[in-house]
């Protein structure tokens, strides 16, 4: 059974921090792709950014770059999306989406989802 679970969202002000996890079961991650996509209330779907089997990190959204990291931990399994220097404007439900070996920004490209966990930056 392949499975994503997200988790370490919440209620955060503006400025501050939050580590989003995601866990991995079925499969060992090391020779996949992560993705992390976010959706707000009445918008569209959006590419954040992902990491690939090499560790690398690809943005997909200009207004994160030099905010939001990815890294993993094989041994864990896990994946974490580090987000710092929170805006308003990155409240949405988070998403992790995993794929063989290469990174998309394309939601389609993704088979196994998680369910999502909740990010809302807000005084």
């Amino acid at each position: 059974q392949v499975q994503l679970v997200e988790s370490g969202g919440g209620l955060v002000q503006p400025g501050g921090s939050l580590r989003l996890s995601c866990a991995a079961s079925g499969f060992t991650l090391d020779h996949y792709a992560i993705g992390w996509f976010r959706q707000a209330p009445g918008k569209e779907r959006e590419g954040v950014l992902c990491i690939s089997r090499s560790s690398s990190n690809t943005y997909y959204t200009d207004s994160v770059k030099g905010r939001f990291t990815i890294s993993r931990d094989n041994a864990k399994n896990t994946v974490y999306l580090q987000m710092n220097s929170l805006k308003p404007e990155d409240t949405a439900v988070y998403y992790c989406a995993t794929r063989l070996y290469y990174c998309s920004g394309y939601g389609y490209d993704y088979a196994y989802w998680g369910q999502g966990t909740q990010v809302t930056v807000s005084s």
